[in-house]
């Protein structure tokens, strides 16, 4: 049940994949492996471009519910919820493009991985929720990666309507999606053909074009983790406690059925 990360290099293209087997969430360990490989990718002078993709039939749930539950006090609050933080600023800083494969649908971490990746290539049914306060929190570590690429309107919606799926198609016109396909086919075609050029494109030239995109974020490395700790807070309300224990009860239902 602990899932894992990997990663491989193929004509100078990295990809880096997750996978849980509770919808992809993401537990502390994961998170921070996932950091791991962002950087050495990162890093490494013989990957061109990144692509970030999961297995299984959702892209990412978002935090693992047994952690959250398991949350005692604010320093475990905030050593959990660092880790999106961490993730989010790897994705931010790393010289490489990142390219996102959203082949199904996105939670909570999942919608801020989405919005992370400097370019998102979903298939339809790729729907996105940020669901944090219904269990008692805020989407307060992704909302910057989040605001940033959808705006403060959009951000605000997903924010506020917990429960509210939104489709893939309302994601791509929000500017979440830069791509939505019809098929995993065409999906994986596009993937490639943007991956190929980008591996045979100049290193420096896209790293100095990353720095442009994300002008204005610095101050990131020490909001995220701000963030971190209000999630940190809050999720030790009774509210927040009553709240993950049904989550839990319906995906063991589910599990079940």
């Amino acid at each position: 049940m602990e899932g894992y990360v990997k990663s491989e290099i193929v004509n100078h293209i990295g990809t880096i994949t997750f996978h849980h087997p509770q919808s992809n969430s993401m537990p502390r360990k994961l998170l921070q492996e996932l950091t791991n490989e962002v950087v050495v990718l990162g890093g490494n002078d013989s990957v061109h471009v990144i692509i970030l993709r999961s297995e299984g039939s959702v892209f990412c749930s978002g935090a693992s519910f047994d952690e959250l539950a398991a949350i005692s006090n604010e320093a475990e609050g905030l050593d959990f919820f660092s880790g999106f933080a961490t993730v989010i600023n790897a994705m931010r800083k790393c010289p490489k493009f990142i390219i996102a494969r959203i082949h199904g649908k996105c939670v909570g971490g999942g919608v801020g991985l989405a919005a992370a990746a400097d370019y998102a290539i979903a298939v339809e049914g790729a729907d996105v929720k940020l669901s944090e306060l219904a269990v008692g929190i805020g989407p307060f570590v992704v909302g910057p990666a989040v605001e940033r690429k959808l705006g403060t309107s959009a951000f605000s919606q997903l924010a506020i309507d917990a429960a509210m799926w939104r489709n893939a198609d309302w994601a791509r016109r929000k500017g979440l999606y830069a791509e939505l396909h019809p098929s995993l086919e065409s999906m994986e075609d596009s993937i490639a053909r943007l991956s190929t050029t980008l591996a045979m494109s100049s290193p420096k030239a896209m790293a100095e074009l990353k720095k442009v995109l994300w002008q204005g974020t610095d101050h990131w490395e020490t909001l995220l983790f701000e963030r971190a700790a209000i999630s940190g807070k809050l999720i030790l309300s009774e509210h927040s406690k009553k709240a993950i224990e049904r989550f839990k009860s319906k995906m063991q239902k589910a599990a079940q059925q």
